[in-house]
């Protein structure tokens, strides 16, 4: 080993400008102690396409190169010395593919005929190599202006590469055999690194024998970084670095290390590690501690620390020793006060006989739970289109909204699109198909093993029926869907279903999605889907009217109030209609309260650390009697509207208490009802918020007497729509 040259300190009590600077720290004369990281990553790709010789055809190539080279060196201190020494454990690992695709246009001399010939080429190699204790230079020099610098010579290793090839022909008039052949690994040296920082790091004054930092270097597609934690001339014992890491989903036990920057997410397990290390020639014993820390903190700054964990290690001579804790972040994201927590402070603490002697606080970010949205009947991802702004401003940015269907390669429920289609739809199990393509995709994007549901109408149903069949299991005994908020939900079916159900029947016509929501279906539904799995469930109903579809009672337009509310024991109301229920005051009344939960609130809930979460809860469900099947309605109609175009439907009136016309059409479609004498009895106008709702309703709460009244449809839009109508009277 090359003997390492000693730098002179910088000078204590300098006098600038003839005014002595306050005294600084004593600095002692050793080399220093501790660890240094390096890594080198480059990655390079090319893509190009240039025509062929023959000008009839074209030729791409693709080449991707992935590099990356991993070191940690441990420091000594050699004994009655300045001089540092280094053992680095290096990993080193590199693939490249290089692809290359060529059509071109051939006359073969039998046929006399132009047709396309191709070829495809594929080679790749791997390489890779370790080593482990070997001998690297260590050099941190100090100049007399208090900056200082630290670089690192890294030897070669040994390594092994390997590759492939491949080839493929498609056309040639004489056929050609494709090839594949595989390289068989053999050594390889792989030569070492040097890197150095460029002397801006500056000691600190007040504690001159303790140098860390970290810097980066990046020149083309190479990045190079070097860390260092390093001191001299104190107790024998200290911490050399505290890591986080969680597991990348979806694979159990595959842990990564978490950048602060990138954080983990509410929910995850957090594998804590603290590295010890023993300076002196004999093994010694000591104790970790790890708390949770409020210093610095805005709000809570004069808090007490929290301890975490108090862990036991024994570290033979001039050894590290790891100490490992696993965490639960569930709340993390939140105080209990329901405030954004930006930063988890970890503080870890070595104690050597009682006596702290080394410690470091390092911060972690935890995001809160991606939010998964589930749309309704005749509706698309877009009726959430404003809430990834809202999940912003509520916490971060780190909070993410996954409507589904935003991204249809990751699935795409069909439940209509928008009122007025009345073609083919899924099925609620076809849907929960589409959904749990939807929730595995934001769990990869985020790297979250768990994930909240809000669902809108029949995004509700789905929901369950995904919770009920689909949902699997984790280790951690906690349920994938932490909590389903159901907004609207018909729980217990829909009255309007009913009704236009048997309009559609008596048109000839199916629409499965309707179907699935009749009274009847529902009861069915809620017999057969009866687990809940350990995820709790909320519901918001909407009160604001107080008749529709044949149905007294209060709703939001679509679904009753017992409907929605069903056996759900944390239920709420609020005077807001159907298609409002997706907007902003809800998510702050209701869904916000419910989500934002920190530590307490969730372990108290079952969902937090140290918790027993059942794995699977069952539902006694009493639905009372058993729903009949729909009745035809009075009337029905499909009535097509050309762009611009006024129809009047003649609608045949019968005595009754009272009379109403369920709609389904375009809020691009008015609608006024006149009676047998002129007047108007009812409207649904577009531009209003009741012409907004998948269901209209117009409702007349009077005697009417037999007769024939007119209803007048409008189409404000330049497409054609459809309306389906039917009516109704005597309403319960």
């Amino acid at each position: 080993m090359t003997p390492l040259r000693s730098f002179p300190a910088f000078a204590v009590g300098l006098i600038l400008s003839g005014v002595a600077t306050p005294a600084i720290a004593a600095q002692c004369v050793s080399g220093w102690t501790g660890s240094i990281n390096y890594s080198r990553t480059q990655s390079m790709s090319s893509n190009k396409t240039v025509p062929r010789i023959s000008g009839k055809g074209t030729e791409t190539s693709n080449f991707n190169l992935a590099y990356h080279y991993g070191a940690r060196i441990a420091v000594r201190a050699q004994a009655g010395s300045s001089v540092s020494t280094g053992l680095a454990n290096i990993n080193m690992t590199s693939s490249s593919t290089e692809t290359k695709s060529a059509q071109d246009i051939d006359v073969c001399p039998r046929t006399k005929e132009r047709h396309q010939v191709s070829g495809s080429f594929v080679d790749k190699t791997q390489t890779r190599g370790t080593g482990n204790g070997l001998e690297a230079e260590v050099h941190i020099g100090e100049d007399s202006d208090g900056t200082y610098t630290v670089s690192v010579i890294l030897p070669e290793i040994e390594g092994l590469v390997s590759g492939s090839s491949s080839a493929s022909y498609s056309g040639q008039c004489t056929p050609r055999q494709g090839v594949n052949r595989s390289i068989p690994e053999s050594p390889v040296k792989i030569d070492g690194e040097r890197f150095g920082t460029e002397g801006d790091d500056r000691m600190n004054p007040r504690d001159p024998n303790r140098l860390s930092g970290s810097f980066s270097k990046t020149w083309q597609n190479v990045t190079q970084t070097l860390s260092w934690n390093l001191r001299r001339c104190g107790p024998k014992l200290r911490l050399v670095d505290l890591k986080f890491e969680d597991m990348k989903f979806p694979k159990w036990d595959d842990w990564r290390e978490i950048s602060e920057q990138v954080g983990t997410i509410d929910g995850n397990r957090v594998r804590i590690t603290a590295i010890v290390a023993n300076d002196s020639d004999q093994e010694q014993s000591a104790t970790v501690k790890l708390k949770e820390t409020y210093k610095g903190d805005k709000w809570d700054g004069a808090k007490p620390d929290s301890p975490m964990d108090e862990l036991s290690v024994v570290i033979p001579a001039g050894a590290e020793q790891e100490v490992r804790f696993d965490w639960d972040s569930s709340g993390y994201a939140w105080y209990d006060d329901g405030r954004p927590r930006l930063a988890q402070r970890i503080r870890a603490e070595l104690e050597d006989k009682g006596k702290k002697v080394d410690e470091q606080v390092k911060n972690i970010t935890v995001a809160p739970r991606p939010l998964v949205l589930v749309h309704g009947l005749w509706s698309n991802w877009g009726a959430w289109a404003t809430w990834q702004n809202i999940l912003t401003t509520s916490h971060s940015y780190g909070w993410k909204a996954f409507p589904v269907g935003e991204k249809p390669e990751h699935g795409r429920m069909n439940t209509g699109e928008e009122p007025g289609n009345f073609g083919p739809t899924n099925t609620i199990a076809q849907n929960a198909f589409e959904l749990a393509k939807y929730v595995e995709y934001a769990q990869k994007d985020r790297n979250a093993w768990h994930v909240d549901l809000v669902a809108h109408s029949m995004g509700g149903l789905i929901s369950r029926r995904y919770i009920h069949a689909m949902m699997p299991s984790y280790a951690d005994g906690k349920p994938q869907v932490t909590r389903l908020i159901m907004l609207g939900t018909p729980n217990m079916g829909s009255p309007c279903a009913d009704v236009l159900s048997g309009t559609l029947d008596l048109l000839g016509e199916q629409m499965d999605a309707l179907r699935e929501l009749r009274q009847d279906s529902v009861a069915q539904f809620n017999a057969e889907h009866v687990e809940r799995k350990g995820v709790e469930f909320s519901v918001l109903a909407g009160n604001p009217l107080p008749a529709m579809c044949k149905t007294i009672g209060w709703n939001d337009g679509v679904v009753t109030v017992p409907s929605a509310r069903w056996t759900i024991a944390d239920a709420e109301e609020t005077k807001l209609i159907h298609t409002d229920l997706t907007g902003t005051a809800p998510f702050s009344s209701f869904v916000k309260p419910r989500l934002a939960k920190g530590p307490k609130a969730q372990q108290s809930a079952g969902g937090g650390s140290g918790a027993k979460t059942s794995a699977r809860i069952m539902l006694t469900v009493d639905d009372g009697p058993a729903t009949a099947a729909p009745d035809k309605p009075d009337f029905a109609k499909l009535v097509k509207l050309a762009p611009g175009q006024t129809a009047d439907v003649a609608v045949p009136v019968k005595a009754a208490r009272n009379l109403g016309i369920t709609l389904i059409a375009s809020s691009a479609v008015s609608a006024t009802l006149i009676d047998e004498k002129g007047t108007v009895a009812a409207a649904n106008l577009t531009a209003t918020p009741e012409a907004t709702q998948p269901v209209r309703s117009l409702f007349v709460d009077r005697p009417v007497l037999r007769g024939s009244w007119t209803l007048k449809l409008h189409n404000t839009g330049d497409t054609e729509r459809k309306a389906l109508l039917s009516s109704w009277s005597s309403a319960d």
